[in-house]
């Protein structure tokens, strides 16, 4: 009887266990939707976009010899995690005149996953 309690309860749980197999990581959702503007990690310099190593708590458009745009120079955000968040999901409406070309993602399981994933980085590039 308890095998197949156990059996049962484990048929409950497949759905589950593949629907988290499906959904990317957050190293896989920045690979896919930020690595070809984007560096992180040790090495990560610039490209169409800032390096993002070590973000959180730096102020946007801070990064030294990055050609940012006026609005984001001049926004005074400092990098946390809802404003990450909100950014991720519509850049322009968090920093309206942006030139980043990025219309936001709008799965909150990728943004969370993605911030957490950026989280990891020192302004190193290692990972903490």
């Amino acid at each position: 009887m308890r095998i197949l309690l156990l059996l049962f309860a484990f048929s409950l749980a497949l759905p589950e266990l593949a629907k988290a197999q499906e959904r990317p990581t957050g190293e896989a959702v920045f690979s896919k939707q930020c690595k070809d503007c984007h560096n992180l990690g040790p090495g990560g310099s610039d490209k169409r976009g800032p390096g993002l190593n070590g973000l959180f708590g730096k102020r946007a458009g801070s990064v030294p010899g990055y050609d940012y745009s006026d609005a984001n120079r001049d926004s005074q955000i400092v990098w946390d995690d809802k404003t990450l968040r909100d950014y991720i999901r519509n850049p322009q409406a968090v920093i309206p005149g942006t030139r980043k070309r990025f219309p936001g993602l709008t799965d909150e399981q990728e943004i969370e996953d993605l911030v957490r994933y950026l989280k990891q980085f020192e302004a190193s590039g290692e990972k903490r």
